[in-house]
């Protein structure tokens, strides 16, 4: 089984039929991919979908359609620094949700990502240097 990170951006375009990029990753998904995320992703797809389709995606979730990965307090600091790192000009912050992800690479060793965001997952990199295979 194929192991890949998921960003916001597919969740969503799963969910929602009339996504320009649904099916894409409806394609990608029937390969057999094992996903995670994070909570940050999962809220943001809550807050980009439709109540009808949160619910169908909640479930799915609860299922085990993803494996949401558990972050604390603790790690704050780390996810803080990586934010502060690929914000160096106007336009290039890195949100919250993609701080997770990278940090969750770095924890994970996976490379693959699932997300929409080509053109920040190709500035991220991991502290060996390793860039990221989006998908």
């Amino acid at each position: 089984m194929k192991v890949a990170l998921i960003d916001t951006g597919p969740m969503v375009a799963l969910f929602d039929a009339s996504d320009v990029a649904h099916r894409h990753y409806t394609r990608l998904l029937a390969e057999n991919w094992r996903l995670t995320t994070t909570w940050p992703c999962v809220v943001e797809v809550c807050h980009f979908l439709g109540a009808n389709a949160v619910q169908r995606f909640l479930r799915w979730v609860s299922e085990g359609g993803v494996i949401v990965f558990p972050f604390d307090v603790s790690n704050l600091p780390d996810l803080a620094e990586l934010m502060a790192r690929y914000t160096a000009e106007p336009r290039t912050e890195m949100d919250l949700a993609d701080a997770t992800l990278v940090w969750l690479a770095q924890d994970t060793n996976t490379l693959n990502v699932m997300t929409m965001d080509v053109r920040d997952f190709s500035r991220y990199r991991l502290p060996d240097g390793r860039h990221f295979e989006i998908l």
